[in-house]
């Protein structure tokens, strides 16, 4: 046994059909690569099932072939693995949240990304993903971003350990535009961020990110992820340990206005 996971069905119908339109159209598969601007190869192993279809590839065919939008329906078909249930559960209550606190360790906060900074965490992706998946979740995590600027306005605080800064996510130019961006962001009136030295906080606080939300209704949330689990709390006991940690880590950073000064000086310092 391998261990090798089977290619979804959806992907090898799909390449299939894509395979029996260019050929029934009389087009060699040189020509879909060249259409589709991907090699003989990655079409190949489309048409094989091996690989997911991109919509990039059905829209070449498409031309090629005049499948009257017959290829292009099976799109819908072929998005990426849906996040996990308790992923989703977050993004909602994220979504209705009216309070959101943050805490990070060794990355920036997803709302603060910039575009350059989340497609090079997610082009070093193990294991990898396609070029496809990875723009629809870059763009996927830049829609998410609106919240921060939308009305009524709801109010972020992010606190941020300070080896996020050193973190060189996609190299020196990306990291320096990436906290840039911070300092954009953070002079929204509806958005705090602070920076917890290496030098200050006990080394308990640093177990890990941990979001914690409150939406209107007053339903209190506590969201914890890790590298192949999130969970979702709303154990009021669970969500208080949380949020006496948070408090002390708020203490322990740098005020707002010193910890600009901060991101600045790590920015120039690149």
């Amino acid at each position: 046994m391998t261990g090798t996971p089977e290619p979804p069905l959806a992907w090898q119908y799909c390449g299939n059909q894509l395979k029996l339109w260019r050929e029934r159209a009389g087009i060699k598969r040189e020509q879909l690569a060249e259409e589709a601007e991907y090699d003989y190869e990655t079409i190949k192993s489309m048409e094989q099932g091996r690989r997911r279809p991109t919509l990039k590839a059905l829209e070449a065919a498409e031309r090629l072939c005049d499948a009257r939008g017959l290829l292009i329906a099976a799109a819908g078909y072929l998005r990426p693995e849906r996040p996990p249930r308790s992923v989703k559960s977050f993004m909602a209550a994220e979504d209705e949240a009216i309070v959101a606190n943050w805490f990070e360790t060794l990355l920036i906060p997803g709302l603060l990304q910039t575009g350059e900074y989340a497609r090079a965490l997610f082009e070093a992706h193990t294991p990898p993903v396609g070029d496809d998946t990875v723009e629809e979740r870059v763009q996927a995590r830049l829609e998410r971003q609106k919240k921060l600027t939308r009305n009524p306005p709801a109010l972020f605080g992010f606190v941020v350990y300070e080896a996020a800064l050193h973190t060189l996510v996609g190299g020196r130019v990306t990291m320096k535009s990436q906290l840039q961006h911070l300092l954009t962001v953070g002079r929204l009136r509806n958005v705090s961020i602070q920076i917890l030295p290496t030098g200050r906080g006990m080394h308990a606080m640093l177990n890990g990110p941990f979001v914690l939300l409150e939406t209107a209704e007053r339903q209190r949330y506590a969201y914890v992820e890790g590298q192949e689990t999130g969970a979702l709390y709303t154990a009021p006991e669970t969500i208080s340990a949380l949020e006496q940690r948070h408090g002390t880590i708020r203490m322990q950073a740098l005020g707002i206005e010193e910890s600009a000064r901060f991101i600045q000086k790590a920015s120039e310092a690149l």
